[in-house]
C-alpha cells in the first residue's frame, strides 16, 4: 500500500498507509446509499403529507419544490457536516476505516472541510467521479481535486502508523484513538508526559496531574470533559497507536 508522510510541529517523520482507491470508492457508495435512502424517506413521506393536507395541496409546484429542496439539506451538506464533526469521517468512512486528515500534521479545519466539500462538484459530480479517480491515481499524496486544494488526504486507519522511535505501551489491535493531534507531540514529550502521569498518579499528586493536563491540551490544541487521569491515559495510548510499529 501507498503511505504518506507528515511532518509534525515537532519535526517527527510520521508514515500513514493511504486509503485505498477500493477503501474510498466503497466508502462513497456507502454514503451514497445512506444519502438517497434518506432522501426516499422524505420525498415519501412528504409526498404523504401533501396528499393528506389541504393546505400544502394549495401552494403551486415551485413552492413545493421549495419545501422538498430545504428537507434535502441533510443529503446536501451531508459529507460536510459529518466530517466536521467526526474529526474527518463521514458513516461510509467509518464503515472503511478510513479518515480525512491535513497533509501537515494539523487536524483539518471547518474550513478544509468546506473547501472538500465544494470541489466534490468538480471531483465527483462531473463524469461520474471520473476526475476524482484520475486524481487519486495520479496524486502522490492520493488526494482529489478538493484534497489538493484543501491541503488534505485520506489515510487507513486499519494499520498502525511508523516512526523511528516509540513510547512503548499495550494497547489492543482493535483500540480506536479519540485524539488526532497527539502527533504533535515529541517522543520527548511523551517521555515527560509519561514519566510525570505515572509519578503523580502514584503520590495522588493532584496538583501536578492538573498541570500537566492543562499543559497537554494547550499543545494539542483541545479540550476534553474527561477527568484529568481518563485524559492522560488515552493522550498515553493515542500517541502510541499513532507511532508504534507496524
Amino acid at each position: 500500500m501507498s503511505e504518506i508522510q507528515i511532518n509534525t510541529t515537532q519535526n517527527v517523520n510520521i508514515n500513514f498507509t493511504l486509503a485505498s482507491v477500493g477503501e474510498r470508492i466503497v466508502a462513497h457508495l456507502i454514503d451514497l446509499l445512506i444519502k438517497f435512502a434518506y432522501a426516499g424517506i422524505v420525498f415519501w413521506i412528504f409526498s404523504e403529507i401533501v396528499d393528506s393536507s389541504r393546505t400544502l395541496q394549495n401552494l403551486d409546484w415551485w413552492s413545493l419544490v421549495s419545501i422538498y429542496v430545504l428537507l434535502l439539506f441533510p443529503f446536501i451538506f451531508y459529507s460536510l457536516v459529518l466530517e466536521s464533526l467526526f474529526e474527518g469521517q463521514t458513516l461510509g468512512k467509518k464503515a472503511m476505516k478510513i479518515r480525512v486528515v491535513k497533509i501537515d500534521g494539523y487536524q483539518a479545519s471547518f474550513v478544509d472541510y468546506i473547501i472538500r466539500w465544494f470541489f466534490r462538484i468538480v471531483d465527483l459530480n462531473m463524469l461520474s467521479g471520473f476526475i476524482a479517480l484520475i486524481s487519486i491515481i495520479v496524486s502522490e499524496k492520493g488526494q482529489r481535486l478538493g484534497g489538493m486544494t484543501s491541503g488534505t488526504s485520506v489515510i487507513s486507519l486499519k494499520n498502525k502508523v511508523r516512526i523511528s522511535h516509540t513510547i512503548l505501551e499495550e494497547i489492543g489491535d482493535d483500540y480506536k484513538p479519540q485524539y488526532p493531534t497527539v502527533i504533535n507531540l515529541s517522543d520527548n514529550d511523551m517521555r515527560i508526559i509519561k514519566e510525570t502521569f505515572t509519578t503523580a498518579r502514584d503520590a495522588k499528586d493532584n496538583d501536578t496531574l492538573l498541570k500537566l493536563r492543562k499543559k497537554v491540551e494547550e499543545v494539542i490544541g483541545i479540550t476534553s470533559e474527561k477527568d484529568t487521569i481518563s485524559f492522560l491515559t488515552i493522550i498515553i495510548r493515542d500517541y502510541n497507536f499513532y507511532t508504534q510499529n507496524m
